[in-house]
Order: structure tokens, then sequence, then C-alpha cells
């Protein structure tokens, strides 16, 4: 018994019981369902009830005969399999039968083994039959699936309200929302189709664009995020994504758009706000501070040593609000990008140099070796503002002595690394935890524990420095582990 006939049901019509009986057996044993009648009425309503896939039709009945029954079944479904049972004188008529419809026939009396072969044979094409329906019921399927999904997401990206873009690899956009356009301004085409330049005015991130579409970036962390100035008063800002196949293979980019023309404005008015108070509140806490300068100075034998120490903690205290002020006004700067904006040619070795002799004094308070380390050929020149260099590295190295202790070490290495100047700033000091390392490049953190809690800071120094460094187009990393140091890394690139 064949399983894979177990679902077909097939009807033996005719007037003869041991031919329907014989034939109930031989179909049987191959494990087909079967139905069997003498009448060819009887077997119109069987198949108006029943759910026949192959239908052994004797052609010579009494009352309605096999041809009629024929015509009848094919109207009814013309998907049923029959197969005509005829004398040997009555071929041609057979063939007519196969010409109204009918899929095969066989001759009475028949072999056992015509029957199976035969009943095989339109089993086969039944269950091929099927196989195709179900696969075109499941390609019906899946694309109206795929027709609703691709609505939903129409829907979806159309409802966004940041712009969205998605390019091919040859850099023409073929989706855009109506957000793009709207941010974009009336001047942006309607419709998609053309190449990236003819949407978006900026040549730079058209490039950028270009170089995801084509999949020069298939990592996103190496996707720069860009600011562009739309108007005076509307600023995007733009990430852009590569569209990656199952092979990791670059199918585009989607561009993401988003206002922040209100972010914008809200940074100049904290920025007007900071300056603004830091200036007011410059002067007074200076004039306090010199004058307590002043009076520690006049009172020198005049006070106990209680009061000297009341009063020196005043001065110190307003002299670190004076540093806190102008730390505040120098990252208030670096945000509004009013740093680094006039670059020069500068000798980084120079720079280093003059800062390392100038701290070693400071240094040399503690006790501590204070040591430059020159690369062996001289660097290219740097394009950047000597200021901001200076800055960078006054932080990192007056950091590097306030957190080593007594006797320690400090290096500041100089060489190049590929088209970057690379500068190490390396202690053997306290070293930092890793739940803080994410987080000393954010405003007022300050690493405190046993050992750091007493130095005094403002908690902007890294801040200033990581902002600065970006500026310039650079990098800075730090690798630290408790009890053992720390090494901050900045590249710069040269000026070849």
């Amino acid at each position: 018994m064949d399983k894979m006939f177990s679902t077909i049901r097939i009807l033996v019509v005719d007037d003869e019981e041991d031919i329907r009986d014989g034939s109930e057996r031989i179909l049987n044993r191959l494990g087909f369902q079967v139905l069997k009648t003498s009448r060819g009425l009887d077997a119109l309503d069987i198949l108006s009830k029943e759910k026949v896939a192959i239908v052994f039709l004797d052609l010579k009945m009494p009352g309605m005969d096999g041809m009629e029954v024929l015509e009848r079944i094919m109207q009814l479904d013309r998907s049923i399999m029959v197969i005509v049972v005829t004398g040997f004188a009555t071929v041609e008529t057979a063939i007519e039968a196969m010409k109204k419809g009918a899929y095969d026939f066989i001759p009475k009396p028949f072999e056992p083994d015509q029957m199976r072969i035969t009943a095989k044979r339109a089993a086969d094409r039944v269950l091929l039959a099927r196989k195709t329906e179900n696969l075109e019921m499941e390609k019906r399927r899946t694309l109206s699936d795929l027709d609703t999904e691709k609505s939903r997401l129409h829907t979806i990206v159309n409802s966004l309200p940041n712009g969205v873009l998605v390019t091919n690899t040859d850099g023409i956009v073929v989706l855009m929302n109506p957000a793009f356009r709207y941010h974009l301004g009336e001047n942006t085409p309607i419709k998609p189709g053309s190449v990236i330049e003819d949407y978006v005015p900026d040549a730079a991130l058209c490039r950028l664009i270009r170089e995801i579409s084509t999949g020069k970036h298939i990592d996103y962390e190496d996707i720069p995020d860009q600011e562009m100035r739309v108007s005076e008063k509307r600023y995007l800002l733009v990430r852009g994504q590569p569209v990656l196949g199952e092979k990791r293979e670059c199918l585009g980019a989607v561009i993401n758009f988003v206002d922040i023309s209100d972010m914008k404005i809200l940074d100049r008015l904290k920025s007007e706000f900071v300056a603004k108070v830091s200036h007011e509140l410059r002067s007074p806490l200076s004039t306090i501070h010199e004058q307590l300068a002043l009076v520690i100075k006049d009172m020198v034998g005049e006070t106990t040593a209680h009061d000297h120490h009341i009063l020196s903690r005043a001065k110190d205290k307003t002299q670190g609000l004076i540093s806190l002020i102008g730390d505040l006004l120098d990252l208030s700067r670096i945000e509004e990008g009013l740093i680094c904006h006039e670059p020069q040619p500068v000798r980084l070795e120079e720079i280093i140099r003059n800062i390392v002799d100038f701290l070693e004094t400071k240094a040399g308070n503690k006790n501590q070796s204070l040591e430059m380390v020159l690369p062996e050929k001289p660097l290219p020149e740097l394009s950047a503002d000597p200021i901001a260099i200076e800055s960078i590295f006054g932080n990192l190295i007056t950091n590097a002595i306030n957190y080593t202790q007594n006797g320690g070490k400090i290096q500041v290495v100089i060489d190049r690394a590929g088209i970057n100047a690379r500068v190490k700033v390396i202690d053997n000091g306290f070293g930092i935890a890793d739940k803080h390392l994410d987080k000393i490049f954010e405003r007022f953190y300050r690493v405190k524990d046993d050992k750091t809690r007493y130095i005094t800071g403002t908690g902007l120094g890294l801040p200033i420095v990581k902002g600065l460094a970006d500026s310039l187009g650079g990098f800075i990393d730090v690798e630290s582990i408790p009890g053992k140091g720390s090494t901050f890394t900045v590249l710069l690139p040269v000026k070849e």
C-alpha cells in the first residue's frame, strides 16, 4: 500500500458488479480511497457531494451512457481525471471521449496491471496538479503578504517626521518621503528617479551618500553624521546606512534627515547665556580673589592660624570658580565652532616641548619624572590652531601629574601613525576603573575614590580636550588599568 495515494479518492462507475468489485480490490491495495456505483446518475450525484480526483467510467451502461456522464463531469469539474473503460470494438468511441475531456482509456477486458499503471499515472498527475496549485496559492499568498508589507512600510515611511531617502548602488534615488521634500524645501524634485545630486545641494554630503550606496562603508560605526545647513534658520542632521543583502552585499543606502533647527537655536541661546553669565561673574570673582590675596598679605602676623586658613580656602575657592567659568566659556566656544577656525602650520614637537618644560616644575614638586620621547624623524607640520594644541596637551599632561602619586613617572611619546601624528600621554598613576572609562569625556564627570577625591578640578578638562580634538579632525582614546596607570592617545592629521 502506497501512503502517498491515500489522499486520492477514485470513483468506479460500471454496470458489471464483478468489474466494480475487482477494481475496488486492485485500487485499495494501491492505497486509494474507492467509491463505486453502477449508474451514471448516481455517479453524478456522488461527484456533486464528494471530492473525487479520478473516475473509471464505463462507456456502455443502461440509462445515461458513459459519454453523456463524461460531458456532465467536464461541466461539473474539468480537473477530474476521467479514465474511460470500453470494449475493444469501440476504441474509436473511446478516442472521441478523450477529445471531450477524458484523460485516458483502457479496453475491456483489462488486466489488473493495466488498471494499476493507468491509476498510478493519473494519480501522479493529480498529485503534481495539487502541488502546483499549492505552490501557486503560496505564491499568491506571498505576493499578497508582500503587497501588504509594502503598503504598511510605505505608510510608515510617509508618516515619519524625519526625511527618508533611499538610493541604489548607482546613487539613483528610488524612494523618498514627503518629510524629505519638506525639509529640503520646495525646490526639491517631487518624484524619485534621478541622481542624488538633483535632490541634495551639499556636494560633500552627496559624495558620502554615493560612498555608502556603493558599499564603501559596510560598518555602520564607520559612517560619520553630517550636519547640513538648508537655510538661515534650518539645519538638518544627516545619518546614512547601507542596505545589505543576505550575503552582506551592498544594495544601496538609506539616508535619514533629522530637523535639528530647534536644537541649534537652543544651543545658541545656551551659549549666549553661558557667555553672558560667565562674563558677569568673572569680573567680580577676579576682584574678590585679588582682594583676598591682598588681605592675606597685609594681615600677615595679625591673624590666627585658623583665620589665615579660612581666608586661604576662600581665595582657593574663588580661583576654582574663575577656572570653572573659563572652562565653561571654552567649552561653549568649541560647541559653537568658534575655535580652530583659523588653522596655521604648526610644529607639534615644539608646542609639546614648551608645555613639558612649563610643567616640569609642577611634576618636580611631586618628585615625578616627566619625559618626552620624540620620533626618529621630525613629523610634517600640522594645520591647526596652536592654542587648541596647547590646550589639549596642557590638560592631558596636567591631569597625568595630578592623578599620579608622588615619585611617579609620566611619558609623552610622539610618533606617526599612518596619515596622523600620534601623541601618547602615559602615566603609572592611579588608573581608571572600567565603569568610569565611558564617562570621563562627559561634562562635569569626575572620578572620585579614596585616592582621587581630594584632587581639585572642574570636570570639564577632558570634554574640552575631546571637543578640540574633534574640531581639529582628530581622535582621542584612553586605556587604563586601576593601580597601574593610564594612556591617553591623541591622533591628529598631519599636513603633507
